[in-house]
């Protein structure tokens, strides 16, 4: 099937079967606005829709996307900063109580950053720029597992990007007020896509553990 054809075809088995069985909560959410708890920072890749993976229903989520799931540091240089924005208007505007940053495996943004030819050159005007938000986790990773294939290498360095937008968010002055008030708590994910096991990052033992 055509892809264009075949999301016009999900659309309407969306409006005839889940809008009309949720047509009043949708409702209710126009009348009243959206009041999720949560959002998440996640990748755009096309296999890790955080809605589909968290089964999450409408009001649950506040999804931020892009590529590598990366939250810059607080910089007020006059620039577009559409990821800030998007934390700003979640955490000033709908005052979220949770922050997650859902890092995946297999993830190209965290692979380019081990591949030469897409640091630079034709065709790579704005993905090196963006990725080097978390060169920091490149460095350490090829600093500490000189040796390692590749693949293991990307691994870990998805897994230490997570952590480094963390750490990014709490450049934001209103973040860092939030979560020194006990008002908003900050979670790193990773989803292991092969496996289908979620793990949740504890800062207390530093390193991630199974969800369950």
């Amino acid at each position: 099937m055509d892809p264009i054809a075949k999301l016009i075809t999900g659309f309407k088995a969306f409006r005839d079967g889940r809008f009309q069985d949720q047509c009043a909560a949708y409702q209710a959410l126009v009348d009243q606005g959206q009041k999720p708890k949560v959002a998440i920072f996640a990748c755009s890749d096309s296999r890790v829709d955080p809605a589909v993976v968290l089964q999450a229903d409408p009001d649950d989520l506040f999804i931020v996307r892009n590529v590598a799931n990366l939250v810059p540091p607080h910089e007020r240089d006059g620039h577009f900063h559409g990821t800030s924005a998007a934390l700003e208007y979640a955490v000033l505007h709908l005052e979220v109580g949770h922050l997650i940053v859902l890092g995946h495996a297999h993830c190209g943004g965290i692979r380019s950053l081990f591949e030469v030819e897409s640091r630079g050159g034709e065709g790579n005007l704005f993905l090196p720029p963006w990725m080097s938000l978390v060169r920091s986790a490149f460095l350490r990773v090829e600093g500490t597992m000189p040796d390692a294939a590749v693949e293991e290498k990307a691994r870990a360095c998805e897994q230490s990007a997570v952590l480094v937008s963390l750490e990014n968010l709490m450049t934001f002055p209103f973040v860092r007020q939030r979560v020194a008030d006990g008002e908003l708590r900050l979670h790193g994910w990773y989803f292991d896509i092969r496996s289908g096991q979620l793990h949740i990052y504890d800062s207390s033992q530093q390193k991630y553990q199974p969800a369950g």
